[in-house]
């Protein structure tokens, strides 16, 4: 319950809203609810709807896509090897599986380099350089890393060693034209449509203008990578996901199926959120806690037995990862409690010596979850101190670190997810410089954490048709948010009850009409909800997952009176 919160109502637009209702033949719900992201036109509805692979768009509106496919088959055709470099986390392990499966398809052969997350750090790194000389390497090609390694790749050109790179990270510095071809969605000459693609989504397209199809069967992996990174649901990535999750729910890849029966669900069952908070954590908890190694062999394994054994070793890494994540977490709060004083501070910046840096960036998420405004979280040491951060809706932290670029060693990331690198001495002044720069960007309201809703709907409205014709807009995520509903002036109806981990059910009417509903982790309001007058709730629409004939809503948040 959050009677803080700002509830931002998108204002009806009706002859927009009739109009394509009645040429869709769709609700005018679901058609404004198509108006509140952007669609103007039946036939933006109709693509947006009607998802359709024929509508990827062309690999080589890519600037430097002709002379990357050119460099590979050349390779490929004079047999010299390639190494593939990747990232640890799943966007990198997806786009490496999906380029070396497709090198292999095309008779190219080629080895991997995957970077350990605390001893060699993100991007490509020195170590690049000695195995491409000593495996006589002639090409090297990046996945999800390399726009900010200048050094490492000129050392490599030098050595007379091809680079290609497939990336989507912003360049913390203009880029150096040392690369053989620059393939990177952030930059100028990647087409518009393709800039909010994942590391996986841009190694696609390179796989794409290499085989000239479309993959199909790879796109569960091209979903798992772009899904897990929080990337925009729309355009090129919306049919990335929806049929990728299609691909998924087939169940034809040995690891993946290994580690939904691992994680207790059903692949056919399996959606953006499996994906997002089942599936993407344990893939990324061997990178975490360990080396990322585990994670690529399961997503190319081949062998049921083998898979079914990664797949154990891998969900007892995201344990381990769930451990240490909980402690960190714990001393970082006392540290805010005792250092950050929440009218000066904008920015959350939080230091301590021995913290794991694998985690550090789930723990900067929930951080900025818990109090609404950016977090960072650096692990000190007596050499170069590693830090994450992750942002809010209205801040843009990679800019932020930009300003702040004298201060550090190192940075680079996305406008709301970054890494960095600190000297210990410089921990101090960049807090100050990074406060500085959000107090002059956020507004006291932009701290405020804020509800998007749709629609305000009455009862009635909220049945099962219109749950039903909803699903519609699935796959959910970044871009394509779960539709939000506002009803108000509701009375509740029996008594609450209380069930496993904390979730309230309860019934409530607005009188023309009553519904079930359920809320998450607010187990504890029941004595305030029955004492209540009445409550406006804040929900999504679905089904019950016992009656799927059913249709609940899903606080988000209720707000009692």
């Amino acid at each position: 319950m959050s009677s803080h919160k700002i509830l931002n109502i998108h204002p009806p637009i009706p002859e927009l809203k009739n109009r394509l209702s009645q040429e869709l033949r769709i609700s005018a719900i679901l058609s404004q609810v198509l108006i509140n992201r952007g669609i103007r036109t039946s036939r933006e509805a109709e693509s947006f709807l009607n998802v359709r692979l024929s509508d990827l768009g062309d690999p080589f509106m890519f600037a430097d896509m002709h002379k990357a496919v050119d460099l590979i088959r050349k390779a490929s055709r004079d047999k010299e090897r390639i190494m593939v470099c990747g990232d640890y986390d799943v966007d990198g392990i997806t786009a490496l599986a999906l380029l070396l499966g497709t090198l292999s398809k095309i008779g190219a052969e080629a080895v991997h380099y995957v970077p350990h997350r605390i001893k060699d750090g993100y991007g490509l790194n020195r170590k690049v350089v000695e195995i491409a000389k000593e495996k006589n390497i002639k090409l090297v090609i990046t996945v999800d890393c390399g726009t900010s390694s200048f050094e490492v790749i000129e050392e490599l050109r030098k050595n007379n060693i091809e680079v290609i790179v497939t990336d989507h990270h912003e360049p913390s510095v203009p880029v150096k034209p040392a690369a053989s071809a620059f393939i990177n969605s952030k930059l100028n000459g990647s087409c518009d449509k393709y800039s909010v693609l994942a590391g996986v989504g841009v190694a696609y397209k390179l796989c794409q203008a290499l085989t000239g199809k479309k993959l199909i069967e790879d796109l569960d992996l091209v979903a798992l990578g772009t899904i897990a990174d929080v990337v925009p649901l729309t355009g090129e990535n919306r049919i990335i996901a929806k049929e990728g999750l299609n691909q998924l729910a087939k169940g034809s890849r040995m690891g993946i199926k290994a580690l939904a029966e691992v994680a207790r669900i059903k692949q056919e069952e399996i959606n953006s959120t499996y994906v997002s908070f089942i599936l993407g954590p344990r893939i990324n908890a061997s990178g975490r806690v360990a080396t990322a190694q585990a994670s690529l062999d399961l997503l190319m394994s081949r062998d049921k037995a083998e898979a079914c054994t990664l797949a154990r070793s891998i969900d007892g890494y995201n344990r381990q990862r769930q451990k240490i994540e909980s402690k960190i977490l714990q001393e970082a709060q006392d540290l805010i409690e005792k250092e950050v004083n929440f009218k000066e501070h904008k920015i959350i910046c939080v230091a301590k010596d021995g913290w794991h840096q694998g985690v550090l960036g789930i723990v900067a998420s929930k951080l900025a979850d818990r109090f609404y405004r950016p977090a960072i979280v650096i692990s000190v040491n007596e050499g170069l101190c590693k830090g994450s951060g992750r942002s809010i809706k209205n801040f843009h932290l990679f800019g932020a670190l930009t300003e702040c670029k004298g201060l550090l060693q190192s940075f680079g990331g996305h406008s709301h997810a970054v890494g960095l690198s600190v000297a210990k001495d410089n921990i101090a002044p960049f807090k100050d410089q990074i406060n500085r720069v959000a107090k002059e960007r956020l507004s006291l309201e932009d701290l405020l954490p804020s509800f998007d809703i749709d629609i305000e709907l009455g009862l009635l409205d909220a049945g099962a048709a219109l749950a039903d014709e909803l699903k519609e807009l699935a796959p959910f995520g970044t871009g394509n948010p779960e539709p939000l509903f506002f009803s108000r002036n509701l009375k509740l109806k029996g008594e609450p009850q209380v069930l496993g981990r904390d979730t309230l059910k309860f019934w409530i009417t607005d009188t023309a009409a009553t519904r079930q509903a359920i809320a998450f982790g607010m187990g504890s309001l029941k004595n305030s909800l029955m004492n209540a007058q009445s409550l406006d709730l804040v929900y999504t629409l679905g089904t019950d997952d016992w009656d799927q004939d059913s249709v609940i809503l899903r606080a988000k948040d209720i707000f009692l009176r």
